[in-house]
């Protein structure tokens, strides 16, 4: 198969599709790997390292979306970009079809096959390709929460782990998954006060034991988010439905009752963010201010460390893209775990939580999967 890795245009996104480490494995499973020059810029890979790899490089993304069979990306296609996918064309990346109707009816209508990341499953129920992102996410928040609060920032002027003498900052982490987990990670590394609510009871007692006592949990009933996000410090928002638009867990009446220039970092985002008053921002201008509480609800947060998630993110890929390159869209067929990524495929959503979130039916495919 003829694969291709544009250059990804999302602003100040650094990552890329294909490392030239993963380039190679491509190459070597007998397939064509096209890279758009430049591509790889953002994480300190050359176009020679490319072609060292066994990939050709192409002078622009135009020629990689008209002859590529299968296209491997990083961030959801943006608007030039679905305009250029062709029917029968394999589109693999992140795509987070919930809070936008937009791609997905430019997905819907260029007839190609879109394999999402974020929807892919494992044997143990777990979404393999979104876990090393959200692992990064995780541990970013909690810098970007620090980065905030500092008063030049319009924060509340206070260190995370405090000194001695001073109590350190209180961090309310809502969604005990894998972001949850490692924000919960780095805010007790350095030294903050944690509480992680999760409606999952048993993983409530992993967290317990994971942490050995050293976060507090609860269970988010109403009165226990209020009473926890009114304390806060920092509240991340870490809460995610597979495919699905996240809960509005902070609503905007709730933030006057919170400590001024306290910080609202919603991980959430890509999903339509988990507080009433989170909208995508950038790593050009991340915070904005809505009754004195600061908000940074960056869409694209691994992209500031491309090195890292891109490598991290091709570990995970690399076998599920292998096997798409190897088999096509029959690959879908023979993979339930593959088939749980499929979001879109012969102009139709075929993601049920991706459908009810965007209002559009999501018959069963009667036919085979095929190419």
């Amino acid at each position: 198969m003829r694969v291709g890795v544009p250059r990804e245009i999302k602003i100040h996104e650094y990552r890329v599709g294909l490392t030239p480490g993963a380039a190679r494995e491509y190459v070597a499973a007998g397939h064509s790997v096209v890279i758009e020059t430049n591509a790889g810029v953002g994480i300190g890979a050359t176009d020679e390292a490319y072609r060292k790899a066994g990939a050709v490089i192409a002078d622009t993304a135009a020629e990689i979306f008209a002859t590529c069979d299968m296209i491997v990306k990083v961030k959801e296609p943006q608007p030039g970009e679905w305009t250029r996918l062709r029917e029968g064309q394999i589109l693999f990346t992140y795509l987070h079809l919930a809070p936008d109707p937009e791609q997905a009816k430019g997905l819907m209508a260029s007839g190609c096959t879109a394999i999402a990341y974020e929807t892919v499953t494992d044997a143990k129920g777990g979404l393999p390709l979104l876990a090393p992102m959200s692992e990064v996410a995780g541990r970013l928040s909690i810098e970007a929460a620090g980065a905030a609060l500092k008063r030049s920032a319009g924060g509340r002027g206070i260190l995370l782990g405090g000194v001695p003498g001073v109590a350190p900052a209180r961090v309310v982490v809502i969604g005990g998954g894998v972001v949850g987990t490692h924000a919960a990670r780095m805010a007790v590394g350095l030294g903050a006060e944690v509480t992680v609510l999760d409606r999952a009871i048993p993983r409530l007692r992993e967290l317990d034991e994971l942490f050995a006592g050293r976060i507090r949990t609860r269970f988010p009933t109403t009165e226990a988010i209020e009473q926890e996000v009114f304390a806060a410090d920092a509240v991340i928002g870490a809460v995610l439905v597979p495919g699905a638009s996240a809960p509005k867990l902070v609503t905007r009446q709730m933030l006057k009752s919170m400590q001024q220039g306290a910080v609202l970092v919603d991980v959430a985002i890509d999903q339509g963010g988990c507080f009433e008053t989170s909208h995508p921002t950038t790593h050009a201008d991340p915070t904005y201010q809505v009754d004195g509480i600061i908000h940074y609800c960056v869409a694209n947060m691994p992209g500031a460390v491309p090195l890292t998630a891109s490598h991290a993110l091709n570990n995970a890929t690399l076998p599920f893209g292998l096997a798409l390159a190897s088999k096509g869209v029959a690959a879908v067929a023979q993979n339930p775990h593959l088939r749980a990524g499929l979001n879109v495929h012969r102009g139709r959503v075929t993601n049920r939580a991706v459908a009810e979130s965007l209002g559009l039916p999501c018959p069963p495919i009667e036919e085979p999967i095929a190419a």
